[in-house]
């Protein structure tokens, strides 16, 4: 089996609060191998409410690093990333966006949430509709 990834290198910290909050990560450098050996670029939107645990952003930066060298599609990236991110932090909500440099003219972007249905989600957060993500 294809190893996508390298979710060992994240890290977690204890969240030092039981109460309900948002933390909204951007990471502007995501850097991989497109599907055709050529560099490609993204640009990394978070939005997690965390349960017990939070997210290590040093660890966060050198795992996104770890894609420099390896080959995806766009699909694949965010797919990957979403479960690894669900896997070792369990939060009570995750979502993430991936803006894509343009590649032959054509710019892409992709999103997944864990509070849509399709991924077991109760689809209770609406926050994301018609907002532009960008800061």
């Amino acid at each position: 089996m294809k190893e996508w990834s390298n979710k060992s290198l994240l890290k977690t910290l204890p969240n030092p609060s039981g109460d309900g909050y948002e933390i909204n990560v951007k990471n502007p450098e995501v850097t991989f191998i497109g599907v055709k050996d050529q560099p490609d670029f993204a640009t990394v939107w978070i939005v997690f409410y965390p349960k017990d645990s939070i997210i290590e952003l040093k660890s966060l930066k050198k795992y996104f690093q770890d894609f420099r060298n390896r080959l995806l599609s766009y699909e694949r990236l965010i797919n990957v990333v979403y479960d690894d991110l669900m896997s070792v932090y369990d939060p009570h909500r995750l979502r993430l966006e991936m803006d894509f440099n343009p590649r032959g003219g054509i710019s892409s972007k992709i999103a997944i949430d864990s509070d849509w249905a399709i991924r077991g989600g109760e689809e209770k957060f609406k926050d994301w509709a018609g907002k532009d993500h960008r800061w």
